[in-house]
Formats: structure tokens, C-alpha cells, sequence
């Protein structure tokens, strides 16, 4: 994919799997919902979730975002980087909006604030800071 095409690929695709690196250097692998913020992906979790655990102990992060069924509609990206973390809860707040506007379609800011309030205080929020970015489209192979 050419650079315009990845950024539009990360807009149009709110899910994604997020690995990151347990103690024993397996990988944990899991599916999120995120927001954008500067263009980067961006997500929140609770605080004492194994991904926070584990970000917290080695920021690294490897992002999976793809689409397609059949063989030559598969498309998709795996976005290497680190992670900066949000603890401050403004930044909390505005990341968990971001991330619920995307994953519930919500347009009204009263709505969004409601459904964010209720977890924020028990959340971090991360910005993925891209390092390497590898991409396929097999639309472009026939």
C-alpha cells in the first residue's frame, strides 16, 4: 500500500489486534477498538489489565488491522512501534472519547462523555508511536 492508502486503511478500520510482550516473551494478543489522535492510533485500557502490565514493562507493540474474505480481496497492515502512555485524566478522557466516537458510532458529545465517564478513572491511554509499517493489498495481484 502506498502511504496515503495505509492512512486511509487505519481510518477506515476502527478494530484491531494489538500484541504486545508478556514477562516470559510470548507474545498477548488481543483485539481493540481505537481512536485516532495525530493521525496514530490510539487506545485505552484498564489499568490493571495484562496489556497495561505488560506496556508498562516494555512499550513495544506490533498493531494487525486487515480486511477481506477471499484470497485476492485480502488487505491489511501490521504497524510496528512503541507506545506512549496517558495517565493524566484529560488525556485519558480524550483518547476514551476518540476510541467510543469510533467504536459506537457516536456523534453527540454528551453521549460520548457519558459512556467515557463511567470507565475513565480506571483506564490508561496509549498513543502508538509507529516505527515500521508493512502492508498488502491482494486486490492489486489479478
Amino acid at each position: 500500500m502506498t502511504d496515503d492508502e495505509v492512512t486511509a486503511f487505519i481510518e477506515e478500520n476502527p478494530k484491531f489486534q494489538l500484541a504486545t510482550i508478556n514477562r516470559d516473551g510470548t507474545p498477548h494478543l488481543v483485539t481493540m477498538f481505537s481512536g485516532l489522535v495525530e493521525g496514530k492510533i490510539a487506545f485505552w485500557t484498564y489499568r490493571t489489565s495484562r496489556k497495561a502490565y505488560n506496556l508498562a514493562r516494555d512499550p513495544r507493540v506490533t498493531c494487525l488491522i486487515e480486511a477481506g474474505t477471499d484470497y485476492f480481496e485480502l488487505r491489511g497492515l501490521m504497524l510496528y512501534g512503541t507506545v506512549r502512555s496517558l495517565t493524566e485524566p484529560n488525556d485519558v478522557r480524550y483518547v476514551g472519547s476518540q476510541v467510543v466516537r469510533r467504536m459506537m458510532g457516536l456523534e453527540d458529545d454528551d453521549a460520548i462523555a457519558s459512556v467515557v465517564g463511567q470507565t475513565a478513572a480506571k483506564r490508561h491511554a496509549y498513543i502508538v508511536e509507529p516505527t515500521g509499517v508493512a502492508s498488502w493489498d491482494h486486490r492489486k495481484l489479478t
